[in-house]
């Protein structure tokens, strides 16, 4: 079973920038496909980004252009880096993990990690 760490989350005035990460416990390396969504109080849980085995990227409109995704393999870690940062990013971030083909059209994802906060200031 592959557990999913997060962390980096905090609070950070609009315009600022800010870095998560999320590691994998119980695989060698990252997961072949990995995601980020978010969920903001009283909305769904929005999808933002996701990243292949072979580092290529897929990214929600509402964050084109201000989030990547990058992955280091040797540390399992995935990292997101955002910039730009608008009140509108306020949420609960959460990163996963899936093994199953067509990574970057999925939606639907097998493990989960915990969840971190992050909060935009205006």
């Amino acid at each position: 079973q592959v557990q999913l760490v997060e962390s980096g989350g905090g609070s950070v005035q609009a315009g600022g920038s800010l870095r998560v990460s999320c590691t994998a416990y119980g695989y060698t390396y990252t997961p072949p496909c990995m995601a980020y969504f978010r969920q903001a109080p009283g909305k769904p849980r929005e999808w933002i980004a996701t990243i292949n085995e072979g580092g290529s990227t897929v990214y929600a409109d509402s964050v084109k252009g201000r989030f990547t995704l990058s992955k280091d393999n040797a540390k399992a870690t995935l990292y997101l880096q955002m910039n730009s940062l608008k009140p509108q990013d306020t949420a609960m971030y959460y990163c996963a993990a899936s093994f199953s083909a067509d990574c970057l059209e999925r939606r639907q994802f097998d493990y989960w990690g915990q969840g971190t906060q992050v909060a935009v200031s205006s």
